[in-house]
């Protein structure tokens, strides 16, 4: 088994036009991403080798040009989307989990905010 590590991007905070509602895309509102991604060790740390791990600056990118991007309805494929493409952008990781906070969800009450987490096994 190769050992792994977790690099973690937490509380990443864009503004976006995302949901179900005509006011949703007409106001936007704030997005809060997590992405824990699980990295294989390959030479990276034992190397200190930028090449042979996840440049997180680079990674931030990614998830700020998909959240910022085009209109979605459901936070779930937003997540999906950046998974994925974390995965397929750095072979180094093995799996994605990101999640998706929406704190001005539109619902009948009173909540800190919605979230959504999916989960993705590179291939």
């Amino acid at each position: 088994m190769t050992a792994t590590y977790i690099i973690t991007l937490k509380n990443c905070a864009f503004f976006a036009r995302h949901g179900v509602l005509d006011e949703e895309e007409f106001l936007g509102q704030r997005f809060f991403v997590d992405a824990e991604l699980e990295v294989e060790q390959g030479t990276a740390l034992a190397e200190d080798c930028i090449d042979d791990t996840v440049h997180y600056g680079i990674a931030f990118a990614e998830i700020e040009r998909i959240i910022t991007g085009r209109r979605r309805y459901l936070i779930e494929s937003l997540a999906l989307e950046v998974a994925k493409t974390l995965c397929a952008r750095f072979r180094q990781i093995r799996r994605a989990k990101v999640s998706i906070r929406k704190p001005n969800a539109p619902v009948p009450g009173v909540l800190d905010y919605v979230e959504v987490t999916v989960e993705h096994v590179a291939e």
